[in-house]
């Protein structure tokens, strides 16, 4: 040891407890050494005795770096004035700058005063299936490195990275400490700190108990695109995962979190500081009528969720990203193989009116005509149609060949929502009661709403439902409730969240339609790259009403409409087809609704930008599905090269002049190249 660069780092006592000589050493102090083994092991000694004491801490330690496999992306991690920071390169062009790491619980803190302890080096490679998500195959293929940090109490704790060729996920492992076995988190230092030219694409998190009938926050907020880094969000309260930034020519990176079930609340990104700093942040208080704590409570050895970022120099990586799955695990075995597919409800076009016998027995109807698995009964149901007269229709459904779900209340008391059931989904009596009796009249699912909050009492009760749904066999969709985090693959028997601005708002305002186009061309790269997307999409009316005469305008064309069914990703689609459109649309519109898949075996991002277009192939089988949407007001010509269908007869719609749809059959060159051609708010498909 030629030098030891130590810092003094001043606590916040009083000078009686301390000489004033130590108070007023200068910040950094170079000790030489000179090579004097005597002296050497004195000053060993007077470091460990400071250390103790909380008066001196390491200056920097080792950096530790951590390649993916293609060496592409680099993450480096560090020890300075006994914080661990860390900083993310991606073919050699900064990402990330250095960023702190760490957290304080209510028993020890690790945000300070660390040194280092080892490093530990593994090769992960994996192989899963997974059919909910956008590639039903996955390799994962990482290196991990888990570097271990201790407190002067000789407290630890570990970080544990995992570097695949796009993505990073890290999480904390805490060790137990003596008989001290359990603890509260009560801050995350984990930060995202951006070059000052970087610009963001982000939806803000509600304040808690606002918006309609206090069921805020609902994951339901617009996004701003482009945005300069560190503006101040609408509510003041931080920003929704997933986050997007564009690192000017640099590339691109998204950020958010998986694997949380009921061991920790969910977190959502801070406001930025000054200096351009994102943190993660627990939920707010008052989230969820003020019940549970926001805080997270974890038993000792314990761990974190990951929190992931993937990397590219350009958007493909983002669109195509698994990650949220890789680093997870199956939490119980499926009760049962569940099947997926696609579905209709009466409530997306024809409303409240609509929770009746005879008009669900239409659209069982509809769902048959169209060779569909399922149909939707929303709210209501329980007083409007009772108990006995479901029964009726379930019998009635299995008769055509479709599976009836059931639409509940998540409440007891933490919103103002009067739709009924209530009171079923959130305890565990009334849950497995109510389950049984689904299960004996063979319903197939359920869709639980209005959760607005995602502390740990929240994810418990999210991982409660799914758990006993699968007890009794049923499949579950959440709407009004927070972004899924790992959970197509912690969970068999979970379709889907809803955790967007979806579909009913085509239906509520004009607004929501004259910006339907832009939305759309923001969900593949940021909300559903994630996670699956319950939207509801495919509103083949022109007006968002019962008969097609009234009520919203439609501003996009039915070849956007029918992109959307390939553009947004989950494996039981809600399409809001509506029983006119059996006649009022072409027939080979109807027929591509008959055929349309709801599961993937591979995605792969063609072309796009952020709220202006986006081109996507995804393939069932041996069947590709290629489909565009153009936001913006010109038509857009795109030069695309489309190997998968190259050299092949395929069917193409387009748009007429006048925004009708038509169909055609087209021949792809050799090479695979193609022009496509997209009208303003309209769409293009070509399938083989």
């Amino acid at each position: 040891m030629n030098k030891h660069l130590i810092s003094v780092r001043k606590k916040s006592s009083t000078k009686q407890d301390f000489p004033e000589k130590v108070l007023s050493l200068h910040t950094f102090t170079t000790i030489e050494t000179n090579n004097n083994p005597q002296y050497i092991t004195a000053m060993k000694k007077i470091l460990t005795c400071l250390l103790a004491l909380n008066l001196f801490v390491p200056l920097s330690a080792e950096e530790i770096t951590i390649n993916s496999p293609d060496k592409n992306l680099q993450v480096n991690v560090s020890l300075k004035h006994g914080t661990v920071f860390y900083h993310v390169n991606y073919k050699d062009k900064k990402i990330l700058e250095d960023s702190p790491l760490g957290m304080i619980t209510n028993v020890s803190d690790f945000s300070r005063a660390l040194s280092f302890v080892e490093k530990k080096e593994n090769v992960i490679n994996e192989t899963y299936a997974e059919k909910k998500i956008k590639r039903s195959k996955v390799n994962y293929h990482a290196n991990e490195v888990i570097c271990t940090y201790e407190t002067p109490k000789k407290e630890k704790i570990s970080i544990v990275f995992r570097v695949s060729n796009n993505d990073i996920a890290l999480k904390y492992t805490l060790a137990q400490n003596g008989e001290t076995a359990r603890c509260i988190v009560e801050k995350e230092l984990t930060g995202f700190r951006f070059p000052s030219f970087t610009t963001t694409f982000l939806s803000p998190q509600a304040t808690p108990m606002i918006g309609w009938m206090r069921t805020k926050p609902s994951y339901e907020e617009e996004y701003i695109p482009d945005e300069p880094i560190g503006m101040v969000s609408r509510y003041g309260v931080g920003y929704t995962f997933p986050c997007l930034f564009h690192v000017g020519d640099n590339g691109w990176a998204l950020i958010t979190e998986t694997g949380v079930g009921s061991l920790y609340c969910g977190s959502k990104l801070s406001e930025a500081a000054k200096d351009g700093l994102y943190s993660i942040a627990f939920p707010e208080q008052g989230e969820n009528n003020g019940i549970g704590s926001a805080q997270p409570g974890i038993s000792l050895p314990g761990e974190t969720p990951w929190r992931t970022i993937t990397v590219g120099d350009n958007l493909k990586p983002i669109v195509e990203t698994t990650i949220t799955s890789d680093v997870v695990k199956p939490q119980y075995e499926p009760s049962k193989e569940y099947k997926f597919g696609r579905s209709t409800w009466s409530w997306i076009m024809w409303q409240d009116g609509s929770i009746n016998y005879e008009d669900q027995k239409k659209y069982i109807d509809l769902s048959s005509a169209l060779g569909y698995e399922f149909v939707l009964t929303d709210n209501w149901w329980d007083t409007r149609i009772g108990r006995d007269k479901i029964e009726e229709l379930a019998k009635y459904a299995e008769s055509k060949n479709v599976g009836i779900c059931l639409w509940y209340n998540s409440n007891g008391f933490w919103s103002d929502a009067p739709q009924g059931p209530k009171n079923c989904m959130n305890t565990s009596i009334a849950r497995k009661k109510e389950m049984a009796w689904m299960r004996s009249i063979g319903i197939k699912g359920i869709k639980v709403d209005f959760f607005g909050g995602d502390k740990q009492e929240t994810m418990k009760l999210y991982e409660e439902i799914l758990s006993d749904a699968n007890d009794f066999g049923l499949a579950v969709i959440f709407h009004g409730c927070t972004t899924p985090r790992g959970w197509e693959r912690m969970y068999p028997n979970f379709a889907g969240s809803e955790a967007v601005l979806a579909s009913e708002n085509l239906i509520f305002t004009q607004h929501a339609n004259d910006t339907e186009a832009y939305n759309a061309c923001l969900h593949p790269f940021i909300r559903n790259s994630v996670a699956t997307m319950d939207f509801g999409p495919v509103l083949l009316n022109k007006r968002h009403n019962r008969n097609n005469d009234g009520g919203t305008i439609r501003k996009t064309t039915e070849i956007f409409q029918l992109a959307t069914a390939v553009l947004f990703q989950t494996p039981v689609q809600n399409f809001a087809i509506a029983p006119n459109n059996l006649d009022d649309c072409p027939p080979f519109v109807i027929d591509f609704m008959k055929n349309i898949p709801t599961t993937w075996d591979e995605t792969v991002f063609i072309d796009g930008y952020p709220g202006k277009y986006c081109v996507i192939a995804r393939r069932n089988g041996e069947k590709w599905y290629i489909a565009g949407i153009n936001a913006e007001k010109e038509i857009k010509k795109i030069k695309v090269t489309l190997p998968m269908i190259a050299n092949q007869k395929v069917s193409l719609y387009t748009d007429k002049p006048d925004r009708s749809p038509q169909l055609q059959d087209a021949n792809i060159k050799k090479n695979g190249e193609v022009i496509l051609t997209i009208s303003p708010e309209g769409g293009v498909i070509l399938h083989n």
